[in-house]
């Protein structure tokens, strides 16, 4: 990781995890459905989509107001929601996650299930009332709406689950792989473009950027599963392989994967460059590039 990102995340995630403790404290009416809400949420991780919203803003030089920040931390209760049904047994029946039990393992299924159905619901409550232009907000529910649901997330889900045990052409995993993943982190990089009021030729940079780096995340992390540990991962290795799952490695092996990381984040990175023409500090968000090191 280099500096800069270093410094971005020193300074923004305490605020996305202060803003989720306050706001998660009052969210639900119900004990058990709050306490289940909250476990998943709070178990940690990178809140890499909301620090990609706060990087677009920041790149074009926009002041980050508490609507934007709340506006962003919105889609990180999203994200939460589809881990906790993507650990349950019908889907990938994992026991870790962010290296503690998953919340089906904790709270059941039955609560584990209405807990991600209560953040999804959250995520577009927190986003509907965050105080921005009703423009930006109808602007910001729609994309949301399109990359969580059956022609974005959801959809790859589908795809995924539909397809373990079969090999697919290289082709079909990468437009997977864009649904299932890269949807939401693009979601997260033009919800920033969108609240800093990017031109129609910068909102095309950081499509291209969203586009590149959510397919490079995925690779990585198909990367991930067949060489890290458990401890590095925080949740089970393998699993992959072990359910026939399709993956950049099992389809064309790690050194091909490796190089079709390489070409994704060379694609990021010159949507940088071009961010950098267009009058915006791209290298914020060149920065994030440095998440795949190592």
């Amino acid at each position: 990781m280099n500096k800069q990102l270093r410094s971005f995340e020193q300074e923004y995630v305490p605020k996305i995890n202060q803003l989720l403790d306050e706001k998660l404290a009052t969210s639900a009416n119900q004990p058990l459905l709050g306490q289940s809400m909250a476990y998943s949420v709070k178990a940690g991780g990178k809140r890499l989509r909301p620090l990609l919203t706060l990087a677009a803003i920041v790149s074009l030089n926009k002041e980050i107001t508490s609507a934007e920040m709340q506006a962003a931390v919105a889609v990180e209760l999203l994200h939460t929601y589809s881990l906790i049904h993507d650990d349950l047994p019908a889907m990938d029946n994992d026991d870790l996650r962010r290296g503690q039990s998953t919340n089906h393992k904790v709270f059941g299924e039955d609560i584990a299930i209405l807990a991600g159905d209560g953040l999804q619901a959250l995520a577009f409550d927190w986003l509907a009332t965050a105080p921005l232009d009703a423009s930006i907000t109808i602007r910001l529910v729609q994309k949301l709406a399109v990359a969580a649901g059956p022609k974005g997330m959801v959809a790859g889900q589908v795809e995924d689950v539909s397809t373990t045990g079969k090999r697919i052409p290289l082709v079909q995993l990468q437009a997977l792989h864009k649904r299932k993943t890269g949807a939401l982190l693009e979601y997260a990089v033009m919800a920033g473009a969108t609240m800093g009021h990017a031109t129609a030729e910068q909102s095309q940079h950081f499509a291209r950027f969203g586009a590149a780096f959510g397919l490079a995340f995925q690779i990585y992390d198909d990367i991930l599963d067949e060489t890290a540990t458990a401890e590095q991962l925080g949740k089970t290795p393998n699993k992959d392989e072990v359910e026939g799952k399709n993956t950049y490695p099992r389809l064309i092996g790690l050194p091909a994967a490796r190089q079709a990381l390489n070409a994704s984040i060379e694609d990021a990175r010159q949507a940088c460059d071009a961010l950098l023409d267009s009058g915006v500090d791209g290298n914020i968000l060149s920065a994030f590039l440095s998440y795949f090191e190592g």
